[in-house]
């Protein structure tokens, strides 16, 4: 395909300590600025100019004077065997990284020139990034333009869960990152590259494809004891080019379920283009948590609001044809809040992601088969589901949990709600599918099935008594975000064993035992079930 010249280096920026045109004298020309790759090319902005220097990799000539300062000449044209150049600058890097990374960048730039040869109107033929190829451009520009803004970025940060547990996680292994080389993966605000040179890192490249980037340099500039030791550069890491390995990777790739947004694949793929062998990811390992639950209340929330379809004179207007769409339309979205451990109904198992081994492709369909023991007999509402990850440093391995009952995150945790609910008895074996299959949103569909087995006498010889599936994007959640409810204990509760997925090789965190909540009978119970068999 064709695609433009700017388009392939996905607009890194560099901030430049000062610009001088040489056409003028020094002393009335120096300014600081940024050189900014476009689609037009190379633009070298003075902050004292507003028309900027373009350049055109065709003709560009780029001199290295000193470890920190460049000159930059664009050809003219050929007198005799001499050539002349119509204008020329002097810029100056803040330090030798930056320097070194722009240098990099720029004759990565020319070559691909070369080698690809000029297409018509200033154009190249050249495949897409790999990042466009999976993500459709309204997605990503909604996705860059919400983590662009400071808001946003603020709402992470305040959230002391997460930012906390980076800071220990960073500070208390500074043995693996003093002197070392790390890449800070979607960067955001640059906090955690900041982290990473409060720890002793040699240089921190900070990677950011949004608007934030400038946000980043910014901050990372008021804090001058570290800013000399970080280089902000802004693009994707599919596609952007860095002088230098990194001995460590660091980002904060999660997403609701561990997987939405999909930049667990832009962390993959960073660590094969970026991380020297043998090099530390911080996190290193994810895990998805999921136990079967039962609430009555959020169940009757949720059928509750199609409610308003079953109207048979609406300003003259009968809804009831669309009611069965609406219902089934509620119970696709996942729910995203807080709730009470009680409500867990078996004790829970865990699929682990490790992130320094698993491939980008693996990541496309995630299959996990499910299989719980009922701690007391209920109505099976659902799968409810958590995450946590593991900093695997080499003197403390800590971890960020998202678990109910745990401080509460701006993750929060995910429910996935049946429409058609099941019962089960104290005993009695649940198993079931979570199948998640990516789509170019850059999130995944969820396809749930949960069923009961057979249970007492006979139920060696197999069989399944009762089936619910469902299908959720996990795009559309429905974000209750409610603080956990307090409910009545149920009497005569008894711990069951933890289930666990096979083939873990990594201990997990002790956690306590759920208790299991008995709730109300509800009259409108029935309603509810009379309702779903008319859909």
């Amino acid at each position: 395909m064709e695609e433009s010249l700017g388009q392939k280096w996905k607009q890194p920026e560099f901030a430049l300590a000062s610009v001088s045109d040489l056409s003028l004298a020094p002393s009335s020309s120096a300014s600081p600025g940024i050189a900014r790759f476009n689609s037009d090319g190379l633009q070298i902005h003075h902050q004292s100019h507003q028309i900027p220097f373009n350049v055109d990799p065709r003709t560009v000539q780029l001199f290295k004077v000193s470890p920190v300062l460049s000159v930059c000449l664009v050809e003219g044209s050929d007198v005799g065997k001499k050539t002349l150049y119509s204008r020329g600058v002097t810029i100056q890097f803040r330090n030798d990284e930056e320097s070194a990374a722009f240098h990099c960048v720029v004759q990565q730039w020319k070559k691909e020139v070369n080698a690809q040869g000029n297409g018509r109107n200033g154009t190249i033929t050249t495949s897409k990034s790999k990042f466009d190829d999976k993500i459709e451009s309204s997605s990503s520009k909604m996705y860059f333009h919400y983590y662009g803004q400071l808001l946003h970025q603020q709402n992470m940060l305040q959230d002391y869960v997460r930012t906390g547990t980076y800071h220990a996680a960073v500070l208390e292994n500074r043995t693996d990152f003093i002197g070392r080389v790390v890449v800070d993966v979607g960067a955001g605000s640059g906090i955690l590259s900041l982290f990473a040179a409060q720890a002793g890192a040699k240089h921190v490249y900070a990677v950011e494809a949004s608007e934030m980037a400038e946000y980043a340099r910014k901050l990372i500039a008021g804090n001058p004891t570290l800013a000399q030791r970080i280089t902000v550069i802004k693009g994707k890491v599919e596609d952007v080019e860095l002088p230098e390995k990194a001995d460590i990777l660091i980002s904060e790739p999660m997403g609701t379920l561990l997987v939405n947004e999909r930049m667990l694949e832009s962390y993959v793929i960073a660590r094969d283009r970026f991380l020297v062998p043998a090099g530390k990811m911080f996190p290193a390992v994810g895990r998805i948590h999921m136990a079967p639950f039962t609430d009555e209340y959020l169940f009757i929330e949720i059928a509750n609001k199609a409610l308003f379809w079953q109207q048979q004179n609406y300003y003259g207007v009968d809804l009831t044809p669309l009611h069965g769409t609406a219902f089934q339309g509620y119970f696709s979205q996942p729910v995203v809040d807080a709730f009470d451990p009680r409500l867990l109904i078996a004790p829970s198992m865990f699929h682990v992601i490790d992130f320094t081994k698993i491939k980008e492709e693996e990541l496309y369909e995630i299959d996990i088969p499910l299989r719980f023991i009922a701690s007391v007999g209920t109505r099976v509402h659902g799968l409810a589901c958590w995450f946590d990850v593991l900093f695997d440093g080499s003197t403390v391995q800590r971890w960020l949990t998202t678990a109910p009952g745990s401080p509460t995150t701006h993750w929060y945790q995910l429910r996935c709600v049946l429409s058609q609910p099941i019962y089960v008895m104290a005993g009695q074996e649940i198993t079931g599918r979570l199948h998640l299959i990516a789509h170019n949103a850059q999130s995944y569909t969820i396809y749930l099935t949960l069923s009961a087995k057979m249970w007492g006498p006979g139920a060696e010889q197999g069989g399944i008594l009762q089936t619910s599936s469902c299908k959720l994007d996990l795009k559309e959640p429905y974000y209750r975000m409610s603080q956990p409810q307090a409910y009545a204990l149920a009497q005569d509760q008894q711990s069951q064993p933890l289930i666990q997925t096979q083939d873990i090789h990594i201990q997990s965190q002790d956690l306590d035992e759920p208790e299991i909540v008995q709730q109300p009978s509800l009259n409108s119970c029935a309603q509810i079930d009379s309702l779903m068999r008319n859909v």
